[in-house]
């Protein structure tokens, strides 16, 4: 698993005109090239009369799946610049359609790399972009003497966020941990508490913070 990586944050829509040419960008998050294909082909259903549905998406921690797919712009003028730009702004798991509706004036092959680049940027812009970093629940166990100086330590942190506190024979703090921190976290605790903390490993997950 990733410590970090970047994708979209869901599923948007954004449209620009240029040359009298309407480009609506549809962005959406794909962990599967079947997710992926889905969507594709859920845009062109609802725009069975543009002129095209372009499209690409980029998915897999090493990037594993790429595909760009002109759908009848000239070759290497619409699916590989929405590629490019997954790729300058390093988006995993992620699809982009570009839907065109011809306005009735010819954009050449220069005109059409930048309108699709132009549509794919401002599309993830206005759909927005998270970072999701790997962290690991880390369950500590304290007496209840240790309980105020504990929460308001993990509540002011920068580092360490507090998910949640079981009041039980003692208190269990469950805490985010990012995976390059654990041992940080581990001393961090030990100094608080003088040794009088028992921690232990529980889940693994992604958190995601905008970008």
């Amino acid at each position: 698993m990733l410590s970090h990586y970047y994708t979209v944050k869901g599923q948007g829509e954004h449209e620009i005109i240029i040359q009298k040419s309407r480009f609506i960008a549809h962005v959406a998050r794909a962990t599967t090239e079947e997710e992926a294909q889905n969507f594709i082909q859920e845009i062109k259903k609802k725009h069975w009369d543009a002129t095209h549905n372009c499209s690409a998406y980029m998915i897999g921690e090493s990037n594993q799946v790429q595909k760009a797919n002109d759908d009848g712009e000239p070759s290497g003028t619409a699916g590989v610049p929405i590629l490019e730009v997954l790729k300058k702004k390093d988006l995993k798991d992620t699809v982009v359609v570009i839907t065109r509706y011809f306005g009735g004036i010819k954009l050449g092959a220069g005109g059409l790399i930048r309108a699709y680049g132009k549509a794919t940027s401002e599309g993830i812009a206005a759909t927005g972009m998270v970072e999701r970093k790997l962290v690991q629940i880390m369950h500590t166990n304290v007496e209840y003497t240790l309980l105020g100086k504990i929460e308001n330590e993990l509540r002011s942190s920068s580092i360490h966020l507090l998910k949640d506190i079981h009041y039980l024979e003692d208190v269990t703090f469950d805490v985010y941990v990012e995976e390059d921190k654990h041992q940080v976290y581990l001393d961090w605790m030990i100094d608080l508490t003088n040794g009088k903390a028992k921690t232990t490993p529980g889940d693994r997950l992604y958190l995601e913070q905008n970008v």
